[in-house]
């Protein structure tokens, strides 16, 4: 829903203010007494009324009873009178001014009547402001400032709230041109035939789908796809949100379902697109009047999707980051038939994103495209879009000639990890080491199992972390196997697992990474079926079937997977004391240390036997058996070993079984 081009930007507030402005002049020319060109003579009833208008106090100060008025009639005492809509107004001969109180009109038709029987000269009587010497429009003047400013409220409401408008022109964007999501262009490809010849479908008795639904991770390109398909199909093309239906006044909602579809079934072939759909919701119990309105809303949206003809051309398209937060009854079969999934770019689309938004910077031609696609594994077009952008704007603050390659990597750093502070307060030497030793631990164990490409360690501050080490996919990957997720976990575990092995104390540094490792061993113990203690019930399926649940024995089960993967990275970090002590120095000298050198440093370590690299691997497990293995030895009143058979009747003493 558009504003119209009048109401727009400067255009718009200039348009309002000078009606504005026109109101008040027409106010202040209305209620602006008229001035007479030359005054009237004194005495004269001219000069009463003239009095009158300009102010009613001197004849209000004096207030007079019907007696008074029809005894100065008798002697003849009145100079000039005027009636008035609920008074009549007398000046004396002698100068004296008051008024008799006429709310009926019985006094007018009295003084009227005595003043027809009166003999000899005649004191003038006129009228003061009543209906009858007033014309009807001149009536309605003093309430036309307001009538002015109720049609101009009034035209500014259609004008906002006109009926939604359709884009006839097209969008200007086809599926050429949007690079990435091949398999929802080639989903979409029979949606278009179908909006350029519906008849063709209902000749066949095929029902053409009334509702596609489009999800994916926010940038993936929902919205170009949408504008995309209405330039290919060559239908008219209607933009909206799911927060437009929401209106403050009860009602107004359901008006603007009703509207929408209307509006779209008589520009037909047309595309309702509705980005955000979730922004509709669910139905929930009417616990509340917002609720009721809510569900409304909903009920009414499902009526005009059931209501309209499959072939008439009217196809409502729906984008969402959140598909679980819609109704059920909204995305079922009959309603929203196809549901497509915008996937994330592949190399190749990347590498084509990057070149697309350098054409519209002056970047250089040196410009590693390739290189950049594969740095940026996992990002959207829409981060794509803005690590160009940003690559400019560091150019200019650099005020270089054009954008190089490293502003472009620095901005995917800055992407990636965060803007990089100015005027931090500088680190005391013990906190530096501390944290170098910290990142060490993460580079390391990443490097090590291969968690993906280090490209970098750093212990100079970026966004809210006080040190870095940037490690990127190595491929687009949709399937996640257990070890690669103990991995991760240990990776996210290997800084603090660090500390304590240097300073035998942790930090509050960890905090996040705990976090993260957290909601990792969550998801395996409770959603994938990777519990240690190999229990495969999900949690979300009995979420979802409201049965309650007591989560203590999952949240004890992640923990110890978590504890499990955090003996095994301090066995890990033992084996690569060297390399962590290597890494660490080059931190506290470099501040920043390049990926390559951690691998380096760990292809530097001594190959130790697999024995050896075993028994550090089992170490904390053998040393839990022995713990065990002793407590039960104290607790024995009487242990003894049993004899082992001999194999030959010399052969004799105490053997293990």
């Amino acid at each position: 829903m558009k504003k119209s081009p009048l109401l727009r930007g400067r255009r718009g507030l200039a348009l309002s203010a000078l009606v504005l402005l026109a109101a008040v002049v027409l106010a202040v020319w209305q209620f602006k007494p008229a001035t007479p060109a030359t005054p009237p003579a004194e005495g004269s009833v001219a000069a009463m009324l003239h009095d009158l208008a300009l102010s009613t106090d001197a004849w209000r100060e004096n207030r007079r009873d019907i007696s008074v008025l029809l005894d100065d009639l008798t002697r003849g005492t009145i100079a000039t009178a005027a009636i008035g809509e609920d008074a009549l107004y007398v000046t004396t001969a002698d100068g004296l001014r008051y008024w008799v109180p006429d709310q009926s009109g019985r006094v007018a038709d009295l003084l009227l009547a005595r003043y027809a029987g009166l003999s000899g000269e005649r004191f003038p009587i006129s009228l003061f402001d009543t209906d009858g010497e007033t014309p009807w429009y001149e009536r309605l003047l003093p309430y036309s400032p307001i009538a002015l400013l109720a049609l101009l409220a009034i035209g500014i409401a259609i004008a906002r709230y006109q009926p939604y408008r359709a884009t006839r022109a097209g969008t200007d964007i086809g599926f050429d041109d949007v690079i990435g999501a091949a398999e929802a262009k080639l989903a979409l490809r029979d949606v278009t035939a179908y909006l350029r010849d519906p008849a063709a479908y209902a000749a066949l008795g095929a029902r053409p789908p009334k509702g596609v639904l489009l999800t994916g991770e926010p940038g993936t390109g929902k919205t170009q796809l949408a504008k995309a398909l209405a330039t290919e199909s060559n239908a008219a093309f209607i933009q909206i949100t799911g927060s437009d239906f929401s209106s403050m006044y009860f009602g107004v909602g359901i008006q603007k379902v009703k509207a929408l579809f209307r509006s779209a079934r008589k520009q037909a072939p047309c595309i309702i697109f509705i980005d955000e759909i979730d922004g509709i919701g669910k139905r929930a119990e009417q616990q509340r009047s917002s609720d009721a309105e809510s569900n409304r809303i909903i009920n009414q949206f499902l009526a005009e999707m059931d209501g309209f003809d499959a072939a008439s051309g009217v196809l409502v398209l729906g984008a969402t980051n959140f598909p679980n937060s819609l109704d059920p009854a909204l995305v079922r079969e009959g309603r929203f038939d196809r549901t497509i999934a915008v996937g994330l770019p592949g190399l190749g689309d990347r590498d084509a994103l990057f070149r697309l938004y350098a054409g519209k910077i002056k970047a250089a031609t040196d410009l590693d495209f390739a290189q950049l696609a594969r740095n940026t594994v996992g990002l959207t077009p829409a981060a794509i879009a803005y690590i160009v952008n940003h690559a400019a704007l560091l150019a200019a603050r650099a005020e270089a000639r054009q954008v190089e390659m490293s502003h472009v990597v620095d901005a995917i750093e800055t992407c990636r990890i965060g803007e990089q502070p100015s005027g931090v307060t500088p680190l005391s030497e013990t906190d530096r080491k501390r944290i170098a030793v910290h990142e060490a631990g993460h580079a390391l164990i990443a490097a090590d199992l291969r968690v993906g490409r280090v490209e970098k360690v750093t212990i100079l501050p970026r966004g809210q972390a006080l040190g870095v080490t940037l490690v990127t996919p190595v491929e687009d990957k949709r399937l996640h196997l257990e070890s690669e997720l103990r991995a991760r976990i240990m990776m996210l575990l290997a800084g603090r697992g660090a500390e304590q092995l240097y300073f035998h104390e942790v930090s509050s540094g960890a905090g996040q990474d705990l976090q993260e490792a957290s909601k990792i061993a969550l998801s395996m113990v409770g959603a994938l079926g990777m519990s240690p203690s190999g229990a495969l019930l999900s949690l979300q399926a009995v979420r979802e079937a409201n049965i309650e649940f007591d989560s203590g024995a999952s949240i004890q089960a992640a923990d110890q997977l978590l504890r499990t993967l955090e003996a095994e990275c301090q066995a890990r970090l033992k084996l690569m004391k060297a390399a962590l002590d290597h890494i660490t120095e080059r931190l506290l000298e470099d501040e920043t240390v390049p990926g390559e050198e951690v691998l380096a440093a760990i292809a530097a370590l001594p190959r130790p036997t697999q024995e050896a690299r075993a028994q550090v691997l089992l170490a904390p497990a053998l040393e839990m058996i022995d713990r065990v293995a002793a407590s039960a030895l104290e607790e024995a009143d009487n242990f003894q070993l049993a004899p082992r058979p001999s194999r030959d009747g010399d052969e004799e003493g105490p053997g293990m079984v």
